[in-house]
């Protein structure tokens, strides 16, 4: 799971874009220069179905779809970023 998310370059684009409240997958497309909406649908998926992100749909016309973090995702986000920042130790220590 952590390969997976880890490696998909746009895995912490996301967590970045719903950590400042855009949450609907076309506003994050807008927000990201680069990032296609099948690329995104794909990152989306898979963080749903590692439990990482909830969807939730509105019965709404036009249909209006948002991600949100689940407590799972909140910790395993927390791990992700003390990974980032043992990283920048190690870079600082090759100095």
């Amino acid at each position: 799971m952590v390969e997976t998310i880890f490696g998909c370059k746009w895995s912490l684009t996301l967590f970045n874009l719903l950590a400042h409240g855009i949450n609907r997958p076309g506003e994050m497309v807008r927000n990201v220069e680069g990032l296609s909406t099948k690329v995104l649908n794909d990152c989306l998926r898979k963080n749903t179905e590692f439990g990482i992100l909830e969807k939730r749909s509105f019965a709404e016309l036009p249909p209006r779809v948002e991600y949100h973090v689940t407590p799972f995702g909140e910790k395993f986000i927390a791990v992700l970023e003390q990974i980032e920042q043992l990283q920048k130790e190690a870079e600082n220590n090759d100095d």
